[in-house]
């Protein structure tokens, strides 16, 4: 591990907390968040070429192609200091296509420890992306664009849960609780190996 960053990644359906709780252990355990949407976001807003091409695909709830996603990612990595450096990488492996894109360009050049997995029923998602949609005025939740990132993670990302459940890498959260107490679920796997 040593030289090399530590890397977890954060999945669930959207609007299951993954960012706010990244943001909590961020905090408690000095990890550097990166949410693969918002580097996406950042650079759809720049303007570019790539940027037009990524806001497409994000209007249309459809996944970025997995060369720009991980460039994104490694490039952001790369600014807060590779080597020795905690990364939670917030929504993304999103699709089998993605794994196999980080094994490509990242692999074993970084530690990668674990998948947590913010489990939350459809119900409740819908729920909580209406209401950020209302405050937040993102393009991608309404009601027709939730409709198609709903079909997207259930057929492209489920799958990749169970191929790191088989490699025993996935922590499982019960993300339908109070913020607070999905954060005791955390401090419970990173306590014993990450505690100042």
């Amino acid at each position: 591990m040593e030289g090399k960053p530590f890397v977890v990644f954060v999945l669930g359906g959207p609007g299951a907390g993954k960012g706010t709780q990244s943001q909590l252990l961020a905090k408690e355990y000095g990890f550097i968040h990166l949410s693969a949407g918002d580097l996406l976001r950042e650079e759809a807003q720049s303007k570019s070429e790539t940027g037009e091409m990524i806001n497409n695909y994000i209007r249309e709830g459809k996944i970025v192609p997995v060369d720009v996603t991980v460039g994104l990612l490694k490039k952001a990595m790369e600014k807060n200091g590779w080597e020795s450096s905690k990364f939670l990488i917030d929504g993304f492996p999103r699709n089998q296509e993605n794994v196999d894109g980080w094994n490509r360009v990242v692999g074993d050049q970084a530690y990668f420890h674990s998948l947590l997995f913010f489990e939350c029923s459809f119900e409740t998602l819908e729920k909580r992306l209406l209401h950020r949609g209302k405050e937040s005025g993102r393009i991608d939740d309404n009601i027709e664009a939730i409709k198609k990132r709903f079909n997207t993670y259930a057929a492209e990302t489920k799958p990749i849960i169970d191929y790191f459940d088989a490699q025993q890498k996935v922590n499982k959260i019960n993300a339908e609780k109070p913020v607070e107490e999905v954060f005791e679920q955390l401090k419970s796997i990173f306590d014993p190996i990450l505690k100042k």
